[in-house]
């Protein structure tokens, strides 16, 4: 992993998978980091310049105060500006597609493409964000075990969630507070997304706990240029649970002339 510090003093950490191919920027879902995407990395990690950023309070990145999305899109612009890299694709899953959205409206020039899996452009729910905040202080009172099990159902489904549950057991807990505040509380952008002139591939996972295939749907009406494809049985962080199944249409998605 190498670091970059922003303008405003962010330390951002971010894994440079360095290749003479076209660059592409990861980012990763909601209490995950830049390994999530290790299939993506091995699958066709030859072909492309993987960029795989932890986002702002994961991973090795600090979160020391209030943040939204907004500013982890300028992280993101800001570890390419540091490798010298103008233009870029983006994939963003979950979390990180709220991210990807963002990235695209702040520098439109500067995003080629977008593949965006089990994502969403509206804001949470109400009532689920209570209960995800809910959720974060028990998790907090309690101990991340008393929740681990229900997080990895809604998050991964049926993949087997060990590699990563010790992870989530060490975040501490002011750290989750600030991640969640940005998680449940952003805005919505969907409509702002017509200004995306970008061509977008949007994945979702006909299982996916957390978002119905309806958000996916309303991505592809609101994005100019935008094909959606569904993958059976796909869980919500579909990039890592079903791998084998996105990682071709990602490769074909990324290897179109643009």
């Amino acid at each position: 992993m190498a670091t970059v510090t922003t303008a405003d003093g962010q330390l951002v950490s971010y894994a440079d998978h360095g290749g003479d191919g076209p660059v592409v920027v990861l980012l990763h879902s909601f209490l995950m980091d830049a390994s999530m995407w290790a299939p993506q990395v091995a699958a066709f990690g030859d072909r492309f310049r993987l960029v795989a950023i932890d986002e702002r309070g994961h991973g090795a990145t600090p979160a020391t105060a209030p943040f939204d999305h907004w500013d982890v899109a300028r992280d993101a612009l800001a570890v390419l500006d540091s490798l010298g890299v103008d233009r870029a694709a983006v994939i963003g899953t979950s979390q990180g597609g709220f991210v990807a959205l963002r990235m695209a409206l702040l520098a439109p020039r500067r995003v080629t493409a977008l593949a965006l899996l089990g994502t969403s452009g509206e804001t949470e729910d109400e009532q689920i964000s209570a209960a995800y905040q809910q959720l974060a202080e028990v998790w907090i009172a309690q101990g991340p075990e008393t929740v681990t099990e229900a997080v990895a159902k809604i998050c991964l489904g049926e993949y087997d969630p060990s590699d990563w549950t010790p992870k989530w057991g060490a975040i501490e807990p002011e750290r989750l507070r600030l991640i969640m505040n940005a998680l449940v509380g952003r805005e919505g952008v969907l409509d702002r997304l017509p200004e995306i002139g970008a061509p977008a591939l949007v994945l979702h996972g006909t299982a996916d706990l957390a978002y119905p295939v309806a958000k996916a749907e309303a991505l592809v009406a609101a994005l100019p240029e935008a094909e959606l494809v569904l993958v059976e049985g796909g869980a919500h962080f579909l990039s890592l649970t079903h791998a084998a199944d996105v990682n071709p249409h990602l490769e074909r998605f990324l290897s179109a002339p643009l």
